[in-house]
């Protein structure tokens, strides 16, 4: 990504189970090591829901049914992502049951984590921010429950 004038377009996905959140590790530069939300680049025929999806089932495991995220909200805050002009479009799901997950793709974890804990620990891009968001969302009652 050095191309100033392009922007590239990314997902993430916020995914809840009580006061738990779905979190990996990124096994890669930038932020290798650090929290981070699941997601990654869209692909050029697909939406980002269905990209927020395939982005889950990579990285964790995660089977999810693109019909059932719900858009948090676009992040494009131009010094979000230190590669490049990125726009990323959030998404939530919340699930009754916890669900195994395992790392895959550029994750080097995945695993459920307390959503305090989360936001004490150094995350990767704006992350924090988005969880912030999303957990405010889920503490007014907004997101739906599968």
């Amino acid at each position: 990504m050095t191309d100033a004038n392009t922007i590239h377009l990314t997902v993430d996905l916020v995914a809840f189970c009580g006061t738990e959140v779905l979190v990996i590790e990124r096994g890669d530069d930038p932020y290798a090591g650090h929290l981070a939300l699941p997601g990654g680049y869209v692909d050029a025929e697909e939406t980002s829901r269905a990209a927020a999806a395939r982005e889950a089932a990579e990285e964790t495991g995660l089977a999810i049914d693109p019909g059932h995220l719900h858009q948090l909200g676009v992040y494009d805050d131009p010094d979000r992502d230190p590669r490049g002009r990125v726009v990323s479009v959030a998404y939530t799901l919340t699930l009754a049951e916890r669900a195994n997950v395992i790392a895959g793709d550029d994750a080097a974890q995945a695993y459920w984590l307390d959503i305090e804990e989360a936001l004490k620990r150094p995350m990767a891009f704006d992350h924090r921010d988005i969880l912030i968001a999303a957990y405010s969302r889920l503490v007014d009652g907004i997101t739906d429950q599968l």
